[in-house]
Order: C-alpha cells, then sequence, then structure tokens
C-alpha cells in the first residue's frame, strides 16, 4: 500500500488526523524534498520534529529518487505500507501523480490524504480566487538555463483581468 500524505503548510503540526494515522500504519515514510519545503525547511532539528511526532524515521526524497528511482519506493509499497509525505497537497505537482499512475500499473493500492495547498492559502493576500487565471512556475535560473516561458502566461492573465499565481521554487508571489 502507498499512502500519499499531505502536510500542509506550516509544521509538523499542520497533518491531519487522517494522515498521521496513515503514518503510523506504515513501515517507511518518505518525505519528498524538492516541489515544495515547510516553514522549516530541511533543517535537522525540523526533521526530528517530524519524526518525534509521527514515531517514524523520514527518509528525505529528493528529485533524482522520486523521478529515477521510484521503482525502488514502489517496489516496498507492493510489500508493505509505504508513506510518501509532500508538502501541501499530493496532487500540487505533477511529479505526485505520475507516482501515482506507476503505482497502479504496477497493481499497488494507493490512498491519498488531501491537505492544505498554496493554491487555496493564497487567499490570504484578499484577491479573489475566482479571479486567478493560470498558475505559473519561474525556476531558478542557471548560468545556462533562462526559461522565459512563465512570461507568456502572465501576459496573457493580465491582458484577461486575472491575477497570476507565481510559483517561485520554494516561495510564492502574487502578481497582480
Amino acid at each position: 500500500m502507498l499512502y500519499i500524505i499531505g502536510l500542509g503548510l506550516g509544521d509538523e503540526q499542520d497533518i491531519t488526523l487522517k494522515g498521521l494515522e496513515a503514518v503510523k500504519k506504515c513501515h517507511k515514510v518518505y518525505m519528498e524534498a524538492y516541489t515544495s519545503l515547510l516553514s522549516f525547511g530541511l533543517s535537522t532539528n525540523g526533521i526530528s520534529n517530524l519524526e518525534k511526532l509521527y514515531g517514524k524515521p523520514i527518509i528525505l526524497a529528493d528529485r533524482e529518487m522520486v523521478e529515477e528511482k521510484a521503482h525502488e519506493i514502489l517496489a516496498q509499497a507492493h510489500h508493505d505500507h509505504v508513506g510518501f509525505l509532500v508538502v501541501g497537497d499530493p496532487f500540487g505537482a505533477t511529479t505526485h501523480t505520475d507516482l501515482v499512475v506507476r503505482a497502479k500499473k504496477m497493481g499497488i493500492d494507493v490512498k491519498i490524504v488531501h491537505n492544505a495547498s498554496v493554491m487555496n492559502a493564497i487567499g490570504i493576500c484578499g484577491l479573489q480566487l475566482y479571479r486567478y487565471g493560470e498558475t505559473v512556475s519561474i525556476p531558478f535560473f542557471t548560468e545556462t538555463w533562462r526559461p522565459d516561458s512563465f512570461y507568456e502566461k502572465i501576459q496573457r492573465n493580465r491582458l484577461m483581468g486575472l491575477h497570476t499565481l507565481c510559483l517561485l521554487g520554494y516561495y510564492l508571489l502574487s502578481a497582480l
């Protein structure tokens, strides 16, 4: 059984009761650590707080592990209960959908535990959620990679009189 468990947006205490029950059933628990971070980041103290509350060791899963070694996580889920912790809601990133699809193709049962995400928490800024256009991700630039595809989406939203939620790496910004 593979549990994909949303953690919410703040710290270890934002997990739902249903999520905590699922974690306690798991033999191994992974924390996806690249699409988003909890408020404490990846600090040793923050991870140990998760482990104390959840009563389990937490294995950090970086991009390589999740995208290229998913078969190892799924192989474990074929025989044991495996938890996969996600900041926010499990379906806030396509990576998590891909993991579910792979699991189902392998005949592995999957249970999803939803939680709050940046997509609904953005309402705190006072802008109407129904007035948002397409959300865009603005990745960190490197010396050799400077994508600009997000610009056209922001411009298109603006022309339609819509707000744009821009996801900036581990931070967010709402642009009018």
